[in-house]
């Protein structure tokens, strides 16, 4: 709810277990699960925990997405090549 209020976001709220509204964000765990927490062997959750902001670039900006035509989740925001440049790290 902080993170929410901080960034001046809405929560919104969906039915439990409903794949209709929950279909994306069901997926998206998976993947995480699969590409990231258990796809290497790291020895703390400390080393777990600071892959994930590099798992979640090259998951954004990097890796093609079947639902997507295999473009990348930031090509979805329609920026041009200069803006691209420019907020790519």
């Amino acid at each position: 709810a902080r993170a929410c209020r901080d960034h001046d976001l809405k929560h919104i709220r969906t039915k439990p277990y409903t794949p209709k509204t929950n279909g994306k964000a069901e997926r998206f765990i998976q993947t995480a699960l699969r590409e990231w927490a258990y796809a290497l062997a790291y020895p703390t959750s400390t080393h777990r925990a600071a892959e994930l902001p590099v798992w979640m670039h090259r998951y954004n900006w990097h890796r093609p997405h079947g639902s997507l035509k295999s473009k990348t989740p930031i090509s979805r925001l329609g920026l041009s090549g200069d803006n691209l440049l420019r907020l790519h790290i």
